[in-house]
């Protein structure tokens, strides 16, 4: 029942989001330029293709990104496919952006897909068309022969506008840069909400495995285990078979291959110039020790997205630096046995911000926000471990958990990164 409830309020805030928002015409695909390049080297016999996909924790799961890569060996079985897997699970465009050079691009990617509406869903438009544009204008600059597809899911709580016939808000903010920029779209849940609409959808199930159990089902399409992560065996198959649907209307808009040409900016206040440096870069106190991925098996766990993470424990410990530009950010982990700090920004007051949240049964990727558009000047930073540990029982009752090993949740520790900054350092 509180469950029903949550959906319905969050339903009904998104959908009065959305009337302040226009929103796009469901559609399937939208072709515009298509994907010459890539489709022209999938032609090509012995040809390496490396597919980029950068998303959330729908992307990570095993479902549509191997699907799709299959695919795509299947279909073009003259050349050979590999992927770049940057999916983070949790993390919308706004942590793309900074990450899609170091994670994506540096890998020299023939195509990349970018699916983040379901995790952008509570986003501004305006925040949406500068982190989306930010990776397209990365991308293109950096490799203007690569490919891009905006691909959209969906959840139970996104879902009331594309029953109507309209994109969520979140993808159809996407659609204006897709349209600016030429790139192709593929909403890939168009059936989910089609079954939906028709009551023939069930959003939060275990897959039948009995015939008791498909007949309790009434033979209704179970999409998710909890309505947002689809199964890999329907949601996801739905899901590949929007993209199988549509390179046809793609192929068809697709011209000769050709580099692409950078015009103007959608919005001039993009994220083009946003990027992810170590925190090495800051002046960290001593007591901050570098988890080494060659000897520390935490830092290894993290390597292939954090080359310079750090930890700290001692109350005290600070993170300083200068910087000029509009958006400032530390890309760290939040886990069990984090605390909090205190963030002071130029002459502001100083704020505790908690590295610990209902969701800290295990650690993960976190940004630790400093400041977003503020004037382009230059700021100056200060990030200081916090004595007191935040109530970590009253914060993860708010999502159904609890502390089980009191020793596993005891401590202050902040595990910084890397700085994301639109702008520069400042010495």
């Amino acid at each position: 029942m509180l469950r029903h409830l949550l959906i319905l309020v969050c339903s009904a805030i998104l959908l009065q989001a959305a009337d302040e928002y226009p929103l796009v015409e469901a559609k399937e695909c939208r072709s515009r330029d298509g994907l010459p390049n890539f489709l022209a080297k999938a032609n090509t016999a012995g040809a390496e293709i490396k597919v980029g996909y950068l998303g959330g924790s729908i992307t990570a799961q095993n479902g549509w990104r191997p699907k799709t890569l299959a695919y795509f060996q299947k279909t073009y079985p003259q050349a050979r496919f590999s992927e770049i897997n940057a999916a983070i699970g949790g993390t919308g465009s706004d942590l793309g952006v900074f990450r899609v050079k170091q994670d994506v691009l540096d890998h020299q990617p023939d195509l990349l897909f970018v699916e983040f509406a379901v995790n952008d869903g509570s986003a501004s438009p305006e925040q949406i068309f500068r982190c989306m544009e930010g990776i397209v204008r990365q991308t293109w600059k950096a490799l203007p022969e690569c490919d891009i597809c905006f691909v959209y899911t969906l959840t139970e709580a996104l879902a009331p506008a594309m029953i109507s016939g309209k994109f969520q808000r979140s993808a159809s903010a996407m659609e204006k840069i897709a349209d600016h920029h030429g790139i192709p779209t593929i909403h890939m849940a168009m059936e989910v909400a089609k079954l939906a609409k028709a009551g023939k959808l069930v959003w939060r199930a275990k897959l039948p495995k009995t015939d008791e159990e498909k007949k309790a089902l009434d033979d209704k399409f179970v999409f998710a285990p909890d309505s947002v992560h689809p199964h890999v065996e329907t949601g996801h198959e739905l899901y590949l078979q929007a993209v199988v649907r549509s390179i046809d209307s793609i192929k068809a808009a697709s011209k000769a291959p050709a580099k692409h040409e950078l015009g103007a900016p959608f919005i001039a206040t993009n994220y083009e110039q946003a990027k992810l440096l170590p925190i090495t870069a800051a002046t960290l106190s001593a007591g901050f020790t570098r988890l080494d991925p060659k000897t520390d098996e935490f830092g290894k766990r993290w390597a292939s997205r954090m080359t310079t993470l750090h930890k700290g424990t001692r109350p005290g410990e600070t993170i300083t630096f200068k910087f000029k530009g509009t958006r400032c950010a530390i890309y760290d982990i939040v886990g069990p046995d984090c605390g909090q700090v205190i963030v002071t920004l130029d002459d502001k007051p100083s704020k505790i911000v908690p590295r610990f949240d209902a969701y800290c049964t295990y650690p993960r990727l976190s940004t630790l926000t400093i400041g977003s558009s503020l004037e382009d000047t230059t700021h100056t930073v200060k990030i200081e471990i916090h004595p007191d540990q935040p109530d970590k029982a009253a914060i993860l009752a708010k999502n159904g958990n609890k502390i089980d090993k009191p020793e596993r949740f005891n401590g202050t520790a902040f595990y910084p990164g890397a700085i994301l900054l639109v702008g520069e350092l400042v010495k």
